[in-house]
């Protein structure tokens, strides 16, 4: 009797199968990729993207992966459709429509509703002659691959091809639109991933709450302004307003002696290092650890003489850099 394999036998043969069908995906398309892609960038309005079953689990996928990256999609689930959500198409979108055999019954009504009102349609199946892909504008053909599961009647081969091919054409419309870092932060503002892409004016402190003195302040009323503040640090300003130096700590240290009989721009460091409103916060970071300061003066880049706001290694570890 042959040894059972292994759940790791199990885990690598499922890879390798999903990995074969993903190359078989990769030779099998053709121009009609880009007459996809092309068709949902002339869309006025929205992608819209339905699938039944586990192709409904991708198309919910690829619709978020879409909307995330500058592309407004939204998923419609076809059986809601036929009870009301057909509403949720209109001319001017594209329906992006998944299914592995092209002959789902659920999606009759969501085939039928764009053909009568003109909505281009983009059709992923299996099967050239299915009913999906005869009806598609179109008809994009996942390969007769094996699926993982060793029977073929669990969907997993093809349902990672679907998923590919989704993340290819978020990727294509990504490219032609140049999405960028920046454009992608709007669209995760929240978690790690909004930390990193956050910019230097959202986290910085402006307004009042910036620590600045002129440069012929007396010493006490320096402190009194650090000290008010509560950054340990103080910007030295010109009569213009522009940035002259920074007191800091070690400043005050070095002229422990007379202190309080000095002026600010006796006791500063000249051209202190600033960045830019429009920086990424990590390069602040970066800047910060790399020169052991704990504060940096922000400067506008249409005017980078004068103080801007101030970042704080603080606010920076309060989103999660650092």
């Amino acid at each position: 009797m042959a040894d059972k394999p292994s759940y790791l036998d199990t885990a690598r043969r499922v890879i390798s199968t999903e990995a074969r069908a993903l190359d078989q995906l990769g030779d099998a398309l053709g121009d009609e990729f880009d007459e996809a892609v092309e068709l949902m960038l002339s869309a006025t309005g929205r992608v819209i993207i339905s699938g039944m079953g586990k192709s409904g689990h991708i198309a919910r996928k690829i619709a978020a992966t879409l909307a995330s990256t500058g592309t407004p999609a939204h998923f419609v689930h076809p059986a809601e459709a036929s009870h009301g959500d057909l509403g949720m198409m209109a001319q001017g979108d594209v329906a992006l429509v998944l299914s592995n055999s092209g002959e789902t019954p659920e999606l009759a009504d969501v085939i039928a509703y764009t053909r009568r009102f003109s909505i281009p349609m983009i059709g992923v199946a299996s099967r050239p002659e299915s009913t999906l892909l005869k009806q598609s504008d179109v008809a994009l053909v996942l390969p007769r691959a094996d699926e993982a599961c060793g029977t073929g009647i669990v969907p997993t081969s093809s349902t990672t091809m679907t998923l590919a091919l989704g993340d290819a054409l978020a990727v294509a419309l990504m490219e032609h639109r140049r999405f960028t870092p920046e454009h992608f932060r709007e669209f995760h503002p929240g978690g790690k991933l909004g930390a990193q892409l956050s910019r230097v004016s959202d986290l910085m402190h402006k307004g009042s709450a910036l620590p600045l003195v002129a440069g012929n302040t007396a010493m006490p009323d320096v402190l009194i302004e650090i000290s008010q503040k509560g950054f340990g640090v103080v910007g030295v300003t010109d009569a213009n307003g522009a940035l002259r130096g920074i007191i800091t700590d070690g400043d005050l240290r070095r002229h422990m002696e007379g202190l309080l009989d000095h002026k600010a721009d006796e006791v500063m460091t000249e051209n202190p290092t600033t960045i830019d409103s429009e920086a990424l916060a990590e390069e602040a970071v970066s800047i910060m650890n790399d020169r052991k300061i704990t504060c940096l003066f922000v400067r506008n880049g249409d005017d980078a003489a004068k103080p801007l706001g101030l970042l704080h290694i603080h606010d920076c570890l309060r989103v999660g850099l650092g």
